[in-house]
């Protein structure tokens, strides 16, 4: 780990975690997209055709659903555009204002499933922190792997992170250490919001159910997903900082995650999950 000049921290390059290693053949580029990618934007119209080219530009077909809760900056109108040059790839859901990051990834859930086609479902931010390479890498996990959720972990081999604040990346690391011990999850990140569910976990999870809307959203569906008997497996990336954009995060938001863990742990003691179906 190295200090830049303006206080931010990098870390070295593992070139290894950014490559795409497949154990399988690839589907054709020209089927039917059996994965499809939610991202949530609120003004990030400096990022969303970018991210939108990038996923397009894969060696696997994958379908996007962006939900944008009215961003003042035009976001949504370069998705329509973007909709006409990726005819039947990209869905557009539009919300009336800001309702919160997990209320978006519920609401873009529930249209993914709408899919048959869709077996692998995905959560990743619009700035560019999450590599969209890394997609492929996620969807082996699940598609060959006996994964049921995959994660995109910052943590799980190191701390992999690019060019955050130090105190920001101090908070992200404990707080997983935080939850990791009050949960009993053996999820070395998390808090990640970069992961790949099988079809099978989101029809499960009681979607109705999920009551945090921030930071501790991801902490829940990872928790509910265990508790449901699902297998998580973490995929080591470098998380890097978004370069265009402001970002979202809040001490709001932070400690709406720290204080949530506890009702989390208290739900898992007294309150039964649906179970994952196991083969006939």
């Amino acid at each position: 780990m190295r200090r830049l000049p303006d206080s931010k921290i990098s870390m070295p390059e593992h070139p290894e975690l950014n490559t795409l290693h497949t154990s399988a053949a690839l589907p054709a580029k020209g089927s039917v997209a059996d994965s499809v990618v939610i991202i949530p934007t609120y003004n990030e119209r400096e990022n969303i055709a970018a991210i939108i080219d990038a996923v397009q530009a894969l060696p696997v077909n994958f379908d996007i659903i962006v939900v944008d809760d009215a961003s003042p900056d035009g976001t949504a109108g370069i998705v329509r555009e973007k909709q006409s040059q990726y005819p039947g790839r990209i869905h557009l859901h539009e919300r009336k204002g800001k309702l919160g990051l997990g209320t978006a990834y519920i609401e873009g859930f529930r249209i993914a499933l709408k899919d048959p086609a869709h077996k692998f479902i995905f959560e990743m931010d619009a700035d560019f922190s999450h590599n969209p390479a890394d997609l492929v890498r996620l969807r082996e996990a699940c598609a060959n792997d006996d994964a049921d959720v995959a994660v995109g972990s910052r943590y799980v081999s190191g701390v992999n992170v690019v060019n955050w604040p130090m105190g920001r990346v101090l908070m992200s690391y404990f707080a997983s250490k935080y939850v990791r011990a009050i949960t009993g999850m053996r999820v070395h990140d998390t808090t990640a919001g970069f992961v790949c569910y099988r079809r099978e976990v989101l029809e499960t999870i009681p979607l109705d159910s999920i009551r945090f809307k921030g930071y501790a959203f991801q902490i829940e569906m990872k928790l509910t997903a265990r508790n449901c008997g699902f297998t998580i497996k973490e995929v080591p990336i470098i998380f890097v900082n978004r370069v265009l954009g402001t970002s979202k995060m809040n001490s709001g938001i932070f400690g709406e995650a720290m204080f949530g863990v506890i009702r989390l742990r208290l739900d898992s003691l007294f309150r039964k999950f649906p179970k994952k179906k196991q083969p006939q």
